[in-house]
């Protein structure tokens, strides 16, 4: 994996800590994910880093299809969380097939390839 730089690498050190950091922007007070260096929303550079609440709803969802030997069966989803962002992920502890759209999630750090990443489960209601 190539080693992150700027925004990226303050998501990646909070990730590496088992800690899921949104940035937001200061001046408009708008969340927004992918990280970067300007807000998408009103282009200012004051940007904050909040933890995220780790509350979402899947938005869209697919089954990726994998012979047994090589995995097997796997979900692809984008999650919206609470604070209006979406990413893309993987539903973690349920069959692939069970995730579906508008279904409550929890995200927490888990692991793919040695790297933190983002996964959610589903939410215990």
């Amino acid at each position: 994996m190539p080693k992150a730089t700027g925004s990226d690498q303050i998501f990646q050190r909070a990730l590496a800590t088992g800690e899921i950091l949104l940035p937001k922007c200061d001046d408009c007070g708008s969340y927004h994910f992918f990280p970067r260096v300007l807000c998408p929303h009103c282009h200012s550079v004051a940007i904050s880093w909040k933890p995220a609440s780790g509350k979402g709803r899947v938005h869209t969802t697919t089954v990726v299809r994998q012979r047994p030997e090589r995995g097997g069966d796997y979900n692809v989803c984008m999650v919206e969380l609470e604070e209006g962002v979406r990413m893309m992920s993987r539903v973690e502890g349920i069959a692939p097939g069970d995730v579906v759209i508008d279904m409550a999630v929890t995200a927490f750090v888990g692991e793919a390839e040695g790297a933190p990443i983002v996964l959610f489960k589903p939410a215990e209601e």
